[in-house]
């Protein structure tokens, strides 16, 4: 026979620390219900109950519902078992932190007005799908009817833009410029040019992505080659042959005026990535020999 004393639910509370009120509550929704009454009518608990309560009251602070509680309690599902359906859930709140501290930071950074703030709260919080659609319409859009142009849509759609569940406060900024960049006309008809230029079969199209107008013009500036001289004729004719000088310079200048470097690099910070150095020198230095070469053509 068990000889420990019963307690009241003051008593109970004492015990456990647990406030009276939360007590009685759970005692009356039958979570913790009594062993037995007093003659007087007061509910009576045994030692079982500190045990039950203290696991109730742990249950509770790990955001388990009542009826969960109950469950629990009543043997009809184990701690184990309740937690694991728990831990999504936590991890979803976890990821909609992460998302609202980046959002917050980048306003703060930004300054942002009201108007901009819901903006930015509203772009940020975009699916992966949806974010995906934007940049592929827009590549759709500037390439569309180019012929030979490359299918820059289904490139992407091949290494889709993955914005992650707990982005950074740079990638969610990064993100934010590259959704206004995209919806610029003016940086959608000099994408577009860059590209009519820079298509298969055309002078420039041999200026972007190739290793080897980097390569040879990265060596041309180590030796210190004067752009204006003639010996970065010779560097140009082996690049370019004897294409269009003119049209190749006109390339040139449509790629360095289209922000595509800044489109790539966005592209980069949003997908976690570290944005690839970009030469920048190189190919203003190649702009001043293409230049050079016109005007000693023309005298």
């Amino acid at each position: 026979m068990n000889d420990e004393p019963l307690l009241t639910i003051g008593q109970l509370a004492d015990r456990t620390g647990v406030a009276v009120r939360s007590v009685r509550y759970w005692s009356d929704i039958g979570v913790l219900a009594p062993e037995r009454r007093s003659a007087g009518g007061y509910r009576l608990y045994g030692a079982d109950a500190v045990m039950r309560l203290d696991l109730i009251r742990s249950l509770r602070q790990l955001g388990l519902g009542l009826e969960e509680v109950r469950r629990v309690l009543r043997r009809e599902m184990t701690v184990a078992e309740v937690a694991a359906g728990h831990i999504a859930a936590v991890d979803a709140q976890i990821r909609a932190l992460e998302v609202n501290r980046a959002v917050l930071s980048v306003i703060v950074q930004r300054g942002s007005t009201t108007e901009e703030t819901t903006l930015v709260n509203k772009l940020a919080r975009l699916s992966t799908g949806e974010r995906r659609k934007i940049i592929q319409d827009f590549m759709t859009e500037v390439s569309a009817g180019l012929e030979g142009a490359p299918d820059l849509a289904e490139r992407l759609r091949r290494s889709p833009l993955e914005l992650p569940d707990d982005p950074s406060p740079e990638q969610v900024d990064a993100w934010l410029e590259l959704a206004e960049l995209l919806g610029d006309p003016d940086f959608r008809t000099r994408m577009r040019r860059m590209l009519e230029l820079s298509a298969p079969g055309r002078p420039g199209s041999s200026l972007w992505g190739t290793r080897q107008v980097v390569q040879a013009v990265g060596e041309a500036r180590e030796k210190g080659v004067d752009p204006a001289g003639r010996e970065a004729s010779a560097v140009l004719t082996r690049l370019f042959h004897d294409a269009d000088r003119g049209e190749v310079l006109t390339a040139l200048r449509a790629g360095l005026t289209a922000d595509a470097r800044r489109f790539r690099r966005l592209l980069s910070t949003v997908r976690g990535h570290r944005p690839r150095p970009t030469p920048q020198e190189d190919y203003l230095w190649l702009e001043r020999a293409l230049q050079a070469e016109l005007e000693r053509r023309t005298r």
